[in-house]
């Protein structure tokens, strides 16, 4: 049995935080792998500024090619239309009946997952690993799990990471301002950002 972690996300930019998230994973679940799952068509952020899915693709390649274990997923940026974690994970099940998979997210996503489609399912088919940050407390997060825990026999487990203030909607008007933005994405990622002129129009 392979134990498998599943960083999703928009990645618009991918920073930082995730990488530091999905290492702190792989060390204290002991994880084989990590995922790292570009959304394809975020319906949970139509309307908004994204970058193409090939784009945030590239960026997530690059971000991730010195980390041993850390592997692009297609899944979602393949699949036509929407996406739904619920979907992607039961895909996932039915390919590798014999895989742990452990979904990667942070407070506001545990917080938000009673309103995603079909979070029943989600739970289901996964054990989820959740990052303290977003300006919530130990405590808080404690209290969600056992609420989520008691209303979906829900296997969830705090990660113990270091707090990093660092989101992608910041890095993006920090592009748009032409400040530098080295410090919160790999060099490489920044070097790609600079070199697209991704994010002017932020």
């Amino acid at each position: 049995m392979k134990k498998v972690g599943i960083m999703g996300g928009t990645f618009n930019p991918i920073h930082n935080g995730h990488l530091m998230i999905a290492d702190k994973a792989k060390e204290q679940f002991a994880l084989d792998e990590v995922l790292f799952m570009p959304c394809g068509v975020p319906y949970m952020k139509a309307g908004t500024d994204v970058a193409a899915g090939e784009i945030r693709a590239e960026m997530t390649a690059l971000a991730i090619q010195d980390h041993p274990g850390f592997a692009l997923s297609r899944i979602e940026l393949d699949h036509p239309g929407n996406t739904y974690t619920y979907e992607t994970l039961e895909n996932l099940k039915t390919r590798y009946p014999d895989d742990m998979f452990y979904f990667i997210l942070g407070a506001d996503s545990l917080f938000n997952l009673v309103n995603w489609v079909h979070p029943e399912r989600i739970f289901a088919s996964c054990h989820i690993l959740a990052a303290v940050r977003d300006q919530k407390t130990v405590t808080q997060m404690e209290e969600q799990i056992v609420l989520l825990r008691e209303r979906y026999h829900a296997g969830i487990f705090l990660l113990q990471t270091d707090y990093l203030n660092i989101s992608s909607s910041d890095i993006r008007r920090k592009a748009a301002a032409g400040e530098s933005i080295s410090d919160y994405v790999p060099q490489n990622v920044a070097d790609y950002i600079a070199a697209h002129h991704l994010y002017q129009q932020a």
